[in-house]
């Protein structure tokens, strides 16, 4: 039977990827931060995602290193900060993120938002670094359809992978559509919307019926749509609870009344918004 550990999505360039992962934004805690990813290895989760702009690649890299496990028996993803885009500084930025995660390659790098002032060299410091080594696969976040469509008037390889914020609440259908027309996985970050569509009755009666947590219906739900996912927790308890979603499935009506609770509500940023800005910009401006 496939379990977390075992299941796994195909890339583009023949890489493979986990189709469930581990989020650490907003782990900061040393202590805290080694006993969530030791729960998760033990649970299963191999992939393990980060970013520069989340201030804790190192506690990542020490917490992975502590593990003890083979480098090839975990997958790990870091994100390129807006402050760092451009040619020389995304590689040079790269260069010192393997340094706080104490590897010689990541498994996948992301451009974290697109922003116009950067938006080609960036990439092409990315087809670089992919030839270099210093990753195994590169793509993107936060990119919409013009975005990618944009990129590739000039990309010699395009992203492999695009992570969007996606839940209940913003489903993403044409961005997912559109994504795997074009060989590129999408991967949902905020893939719980941040609890914010917990108490939805849909969800909960669904929870009900299969005896299950509001968490485990939806990361379900975003298993069974094949996209991959990193939910995040820092509780043992959770984290072991969001592994065990591979023991029951949902019906067509029950994936499509999920579907349904689309409301295109961002819990983040408006990615265009970021692109013209240059920088995520303030959700609420002072009169």
């Amino acid at each position: 039977m496939t379990d977390i550990r075992t299941n796994y999505l195909d890339l583009a360039d023949g890489n493979r990827i986990p189709q469930e992962g581990f989020g650490v934004y907003k782990l900061t805690d040393p202590d805290q931060f080694k006993e969530a990813i030791h729960t998760a290895y033990e649970c299963g989760y191999r992939l393990f995602d980060t970013a520069q702009m989340y201030g804790n690649e190192a506690e990542l890299g020490a917490a992975l290193k502590e593990l003890g496990a083979a480098r090839d028996d975990y997958f790990v993803t870091t994100k390129v900060s807006e402050a760092n885009q451009g040619y020389e500084k995304a590689i040079d930025s790269v260069k010192q993120s393997l340094k706080r995660l104490q590897l010689d390659y990541v498994d996948l790098l992301l451009v974290h938002w697109p922003i116009h002032t950067h938006f080609f060299e960036t990439w092409r410091a990315f087809e670089e670094m992919k030839k270099e080594g210093l990753t195994k696969s590169i793509g993107v976040s936060n990119f919409g359809m013009a975005h990618l469509q944009l990129l590739a008037t000039q990309a010699d390889e395009m992203p492999v992978l695009d992570q969007l914020e996606c839940h209940p609440r913003l489903t993403e259908k044409p961005m997912i559509k559109y994504n795997q027309e074009h060989h590129i996985v999408t991967q949902a970050w905020a893939p719980l919307g941040r609890t914010t569509v917990f108490d939805l009755p849909e969800l909960k009666a669904l929870a009900e019926k299969h005896h299950k947590s509001v968490a485990q219906i939806i990361l379900r739900w975003h298993l069974q749509n094949g996209i991959s996912f990193i939910p995040k927790s820092a509780h043992p308890q959770r984290v072991k609870e969001n592994a065990d979603i591979y023991d029951f499935s949902l019906s067509p009506e029950e994936m499509q009344a999920i579907d349904n609770l689309n409301h295109n509500k961002r819990i983040s940023q408006e990615p265009e918004m970021v692109y013209e800005f240059g920088q995520q910009y303030p959700h609420h401006f002072k009169d």
